[in-house]
């Protein structure tokens, strides 16, 4: 199975962080935020990436290379500006192969273990969706979420007079930024066309073709240098605590 890790963005809500460093190689925790998500990935045996790139993407090849000190092969997919997600998608797709593949957008962090992405991809080929999604909990940024998840399906909206939220009926959560695609999703973008994401999910919702789950763990959309100093903080409290109990255990 092979990775997409989403990195063309420019940042703009984090200038000036931005002015000289690509976003996705701010640092969190001691690494780029990129690099939590390529370990992560190679644990979970997913080791075939690509990266696209836009804004000062020679920083992202040159921090990065080929991949082989992580354990993975990374191939770039570069864009002269930005194409938006699909679009960027889309681009890359010769590089993405005929099976269904996974895309992580690159300015978050969370805990999702990736080894349910192989998992889902194989679900995805046999049920004939086009997508799956992982949603989380709204955050207090995004309170009015993003899709309705029911019975592990994503639902179109009600109609005005419905409901939302109570027992049995759908919940409005938040788009994570991890999905798994099938190729044919993007077959109708022209290769460095600009296109958004969102209305290709919605048009696959109406059609009973997307699957979804939602993960209650840690997830932060790394958007503002509050956030990242925030996420900074935590990850760096969490690797003392755990240095901490190595000692202890050695002890």
């Amino acid at each position: 199975m092979k990775a997409m890790l989403l990195a063309a963005g420019r940042g703009e809500r984090m200038r000036p962080l931005t002015d000289r460093t690509p976003k996705p190689l701010l640092e969190a925790g001691g690494k780029p935020l990129i690099g939590w998500h390529i370990e992560k990935l190679v644990r979970a045996g997913i080791r075939e990436l690509v990266i696209n790139h836009a804004h000062l993407g020679a920083q992202i090849e040159a921090a990065l290379g080929d991949g082989s000190r992580f354990g993975a092969r990374i191939r770039y997919s570069h864009e002269a500006s930005a194409l938006e997600t699909a679009g960027g998608i889309a681009n890359a797709l010769p590089l993405l192969g005929d099976q269904p593949f996974a895309v992580v957008n690159s300015d978050i962090y969370c805990d999702y273990d990736f080894v349910h992405l192989t998992e889902r991809a194989a679900m995805l080929q046999a049920s004939g969706d086009a997508a799956h999604l992982v949603l989380i909990d709204n955050p207090p940024h995004h309170p009015n979420g993003d899709f309705l998840l029911h019975n592990g399906r994503l639902v179109p909206p009600p109609s005005p007079a419905g409901g939302g939220g109570g027992e049995g009926l759908p919940t409005k959560l938040t788009f994570s930024g991890i999905g798994i695609y099938r190729p044919s999703l993007f077959k109708d973008i022209p290769r460095g066309g600009t296109a958004p994401l969102a209305p290709l999910l919605r048009a696959q919702i109406a059609l009973g073709k997307v699957s979804g789950e939602h993960h209650r763990g840690l997830w932060v959309d790394v958007g503002t240098p509050q956030r990242l100093a925030e996420l900074d903080k935590q990850l760096r409290s969490a690797l003392h605590s755990h240095s901490a109990k190595l000692a202890n255990d050695a002890s």
